[in-house]
């Protein structure tokens, strides 16, 4: 199947040599190029360029027009941060904080991860599976094309194997890359468990499991006042870093508790929510960027902000600081039931105050370094899989976040062949 993209109004992130990743006061120049054409063949991308030197075409056989004419093509969103994962939305508890009832309350009443866990445990895994591909079809169809998926809402060993099982049957049968990640420590499970027991369980008798059977990308932790503290996420970094594991790290949610400067110690490739920063955090993700150009990624959420009704990254003071952004729907049933990444994109506009390109750059080409998938994902680039979105008419990338009521994504492409939700 050959397909020739003409007359796009611009090309958004598309290299001859792309980098792997864009630095803070880099992001707003996301690579774009005008009045622009772009070929497939067989699902990958082989060639573009300017119409005004456009070569015409030598063989009309089994090819396919699109005429872009006043539409931008960008890559698929780079969606690093999911629990797609889950048994049961949890619409009740909405309704709880609707009548003021805060996301702390609410699990410390056993709602939150410990009433998903509670469903999940009783659930198949074929069940779980058939749901959540359903769910990722849905983020395909938003223009999702490479994704991390978190297990965590197992609380034992037996149903966090189930859900890291799933993650990987999705990943065999999903038509974009798939990111596995271990949630090790989430929540304290009910019963006898302290976050010292229950990390202890986690490191010495589950990871190794995991590690052997192959079921993760990555580790993941909680770190958090009431969940887990630096000491015992640290611990499950250096554990799971001896197994070659590496890790993305949930911190500053609702409190510094100084994570972040532990995690870039311990090598985290990213470190996810950040809605409080001190300038301690700041600085350690500032130097661990300046002294490694593969650096701890700050990715922020603003799905879970604008649901929850809590601060916002400050992403304008990190990327002062040149660090890296990344932007991710935190897609889960509780605090943010939402996969829809041009959504994320228009809050990073709207609410956090990024360029378009900015908020771009963060959903594509950081997205895809902050899961290791800078050779496959996040540019447009001859050789990679034509992964793309095609907006609808805009007269400036800024009508993503402007006109806030409509869907900019008109037309979306995995492996060159447009999808049908």
């Amino acid at each position: 199947m050959r397909t020739l993209f003409k007359n796009i109004k611009s090309l958004v992130g598309a290299y001859d040599h792309p980098p792997e990743r864009l630095f803070g006061s880099e992001m707003k120049s996301f690579a774009c190029l005008d009045n622009a054409w772009l070929a497939v063949e067989e699902g990958v991308i082989v060639d573009f360029g300017s119409m005004n030197s456009f070569p015409g075409i030598a063989d009309w056989g089994g090819l396919e027009i699109v005429d872009c004419d006043g539409r931008y093509v960008l890559p698929a969103w780079c969606d690093s941060h999911t629990h797609m994962v889950f048994a049961a939305p949890r619409s009740d508890e909405f309704l709880s904080r609707i009548q003021g009832k805060t996301y702390q309350e609410i699990a410390e009443a056993g709602g939150g991860i410990l009433n998903s866990a509670l469903a999940l445990q009783s659930m198949s895994e074929d069940a779980l599976f058939e749901d959540a591909m359903q769910r990722l079809q849905v983020a395909i169809g938003f223009g999702t094309g490479a994704i991390e998926i978190k297990s965590g809402y197992g609380l034992t060993q037996e149903a966090e194997l189930k859900m890291l099982r799933v993650i990987a049957r999705i990943k065999a049968s999903a038509s974009i890359p798939v990111r596995s990640t271990f949630l090790a420590c989430h929540a304290v499970p009910s019963g006898n468990w302290t976050s010292e027991s229950w990390t202890r369980h986690m490191i010495e008798d589950v990871l190794p499991i995991v590690k052997d059977l192959n079921l993760a990308d990555y580790v993941d932790a909680f770190c958090e006042e009431g969940y887990f503290d630096v000491g015992a996420v640290q611990s499950l970094i250096l554990a799971a870093r001896k197994l070659e594991l590496p890790a993305k790290i949930h911190v500053n949610q609702f409190t510094a508790l100084s994570g972040v400067k532990m995690c870039v110690e311990a090598g985290a490739i990213s470190v996810d929510h950040l809605e409080e920063l001190t300038n301690e955090d700041v600085e350690a993700l500032r130097r661990s960027n300046e002294d490694s150009k593969k650096g701890t990624i700050a990715c922020a959420l603003p799905g879970c902000s604008y649901f929850l009704g809590i601060p916002y990254t400050p992403v304008r003071q990190l990327m002062k600081a040149d660090v890296p952004i990344a932007l991710a729907s935190d897609f889960n049933p509780g605090s943010a039931p939402s996969s829809n990444m041009s959504r994320v994109v228009q809050l990073g506009i709207l609410k956090m105050k990024m360029l378009p390109l900015e908020s771009i750059a963060a959903a594509t080409i950081n997205g895809a370094a902050a899961m290791g998938l800078s050779d496959r994902a996040g540019v447009i680039s001859r050789g990679r899989a034509a992964n793309l979105l095609l907006t609808r008419p805009m007269e400036g990338l800024e009508s993503i976040a402007y006109d806030f009521g409509e869907e900019p994504v008109e037309k979306v492409f995995i492996d060159g062949v447009e999808h049908r939700s």
